[in-house]
């Protein structure tokens, strides 16, 4: 592990009023995160709402969205009759569809230039699902910053489309144009690199489906125009028996730097199979599921050539953060959790500014030399 210099809790639930009456927030996490012009840092956090417990035993509710253009959500209502099983997050249907309990939307945050301190936070949803764009909700923002141009890439939710990710642009980081679905079902965690290399974008991103020879892992794909994006390739940042071998994907969009891309990529793995990078450290105990596991997504890093995105140089091969704070703590799904998905260069030039979710519950800050992450990387 890395040493922190610097760490604060930024966002929690309470401190975030629900969007609508008959709504409580469960989670504040998983914020995309930029730097504006005048050195002020946007955060657009992920809020997860679900209905408030209700006390009829007949139906399940799932809540929609319904606007074309504002912020509208219907509740639709299902015989508990024609469901097979039930959890606090979710029911699945007797011929196997799934809906959700909760939703999520984006609230945008201001921080000044330390990234520590507060100036303001939206009082109401910011960036949200809409009948055309991810009806089911929007989830884990990331945006990179290329030239002028802000680029948010999201998760969105929907009926047809299930789970895709969209991305939209803007030139102040406050006013978005929606441009729709990039990569389609299923695929998440997609990273912009914040410029062209060899004149096409890049993007890393993270394809997931239910027949699979390895477990989910990082691809990378290029553009010319944001739009429409090929040349996928498989990335193999490590092989089996490695520590991060395990559940991957990308965290924040790379940092360049003069030694290589920098890129934190969150690793999720049981407990068990990675308990001896653990032993003698102070790590959260007592989270298990029902099978009695217990599972842990920490942070790698990795470097990647410059001319080359596809390369990796170097890596990380322990773990650079792992969640061993009391709010890193799950406390929805039985899991430790560090996910980050904001970084960028403190104002020193010397240190990274990381924001993460924490448990996926809250949003935290970590200040972290440059230095120490480059040095603790070997050659592969």
């Amino acid at each position: 592990m890395i040493k922190v210099k610097k760490e604060k809790v930024l966002i929690t639930p309470k401190m975030i009023k629900p969007s609508l009456p008959g709504l409580e927030v469960l989670g504040t996490f998983n914020p995309g995160a930029t730097r504006l012009p005048n050195g002020d840092i946007v955060l657009y956090v992920r809020v997860m709402e679900k209905l408030v417990k209700s006390e009829d035993q007949k139906y399940v509710y799932s809540p929609r969205m319904i606007g074309e253009n504002d912020y509208r959500m219907k509740l639709d209502r299902f015989d508990k009759k024609t469901v097979e099983k039930e959890s606090e997050l979710d029911f699945v249907f007797k011929d196997g569809r799934k809906r959700l309990t909760f939703i999520s939307h984006f609230r945008r945050v201001v921080l000044d230039k330390s990234g520590f301190i507060i100036k303001s936070i939206d009082s109401k949803p910011s960036f949200y699902g809409m009948k055309w764009d991810g009806e089911l909700g929007v989830e884990d923002p990331r945006i990179t910053k290329i030239n002028d141009l802000y680029v948010m890439t999201y998760v969105t939710l929907s009926l047809e489309e299930n789970i895709s990710t969209s991305y939209a642009i803007s030139n102040d980081c406050l006013t978005w144009y929606r441009r729709g679905i990039i990569f389609g079902e299923q695929e998440k965690d997609v990273v912009i690199f914040p410029e062209m290399i060899n004149n096409l974008y890049v993007a890393f991103d993270r394809p997931e489906g239910t027949f699979q020879f390895s477990l989910p892992h990082i691809w990378i794909s290029y553009s010319e125009n944001l739009e429409f994006w090929g040349g996928p390739k498989s990335i193999a940042i490590s092989k089996e028996g490695d520590w991060d071998y395990s559940r991957n994907g990308a965290g924040p969009p790379p940092i360049k730097t003069k030694d290589g891309w920098l890129f934190l990529y969150h690793v999720g793995a049981e407990y068990e199979s990675v308990r001896n990078l653990f032993e003698g450290k102070k790590i959260i105990e007592g989270l298990t599921n029902e099978a009695g596991k217990k599972y842990i997504y920490s942070v790698g890093a990795a470097l990647f050539d410059l001319k080359n995105p596809s390369k990796v140089i170097a890596r990380a091969h322990s773990p650079v953060l792992i969640p061993d704070r009391s709010y890193e703590k799950g406390t929805f799904e039985n899991k430790s959790v560090v996910f980050p998905t904001g970084m960028m260069l403190d104002e020193n030039g010397r240190d990274i500014l990381i924001f993460s979710g924490g448990g996926d519950v809250v949003v935290s800050v970590k200040k972290v030399a440059l230095k120490d992450i480059l040095d603790s990387m070997k050659k592969v």
